[in-house]
């Protein structure tokens, strides 16, 4: 949506409608589903104090992607914890509907672990389908930074041990750099 649509939005309606999108794309930086709600909830609380001025913005779904990778940041410096994923995410991707549960399970295994900035930009790159100008604005760095980050994590990916027995290489030549 652009400016003049959301900024006639309420804060309630902006949540309400992106509240999906952003607890799945929160699933898969933490690796956890009730972590995921809590980063969201954490998120939204801190975006709801500036709404007048975030909702003004051209992207504010840019501003809260931005501000939820910042807050996960935040909670994995403190936590440092090691979470095992469920099965399943909380809203699957409709891009994804032809794997199965065990590829979905297999990948969020190999996407956990990832280095939390390179978790972040193949999650915003490829999952949330972004281009590389808007994960770099949404982290914070150049595009250059989001290639060299999603090169990296995919070719991690590509030798991950659980992916390297259930997916040709080929499965993951597609989710290159587009």
């Amino acid at each position: 949506m652009g400016e003049t649509e959301w900024s006639e939005l309420d804060f309630e309606s902006y949540a309400g409608a992106r509240w999906r999108r952003l607890v799945r794309t929160a699933y898969l930086l933490t690796g956890d589903h009730h972590e995921a709600e809590d980063l969201v909830q954490a998120t939204l609380a801190k975006v709801f104090r500036n709404w007048s001025g975030i909702r003004r913005l051209d992207d504010p779904d840019a501003y809260v992607h931005r501000a939820m990778v910042n807050n996960n940041r935040s909670r994995y410096r403190r936590q440092r914890v090691l979470h095992l994923l469920t099965p399943t995410p909380p809203d699957r991707a409709d891009e994804n509907r032809d794997a199965g549960p065990e590829t979905r399970s297999l990948l969020l295994q190999a996407l956990a672990g990832l280095p939390p900035r390179q978790r972040a930009v193949v999650v915003l790159r490829f999952w949330e389908d972004m281009s590389e100008r808007q994960v770099a604005d949404v982290l914070g760095c150049s595009p250059g930074n989001v290639k060299s980050q999603a090169s990296r994590g995919l070719q991690k990916l590509r030798t991950h041990p659980a992916l390297a027995s259930h997916l040709p290489a080929a499965d993951l030549e597609g989710a290159g750099p587009r």
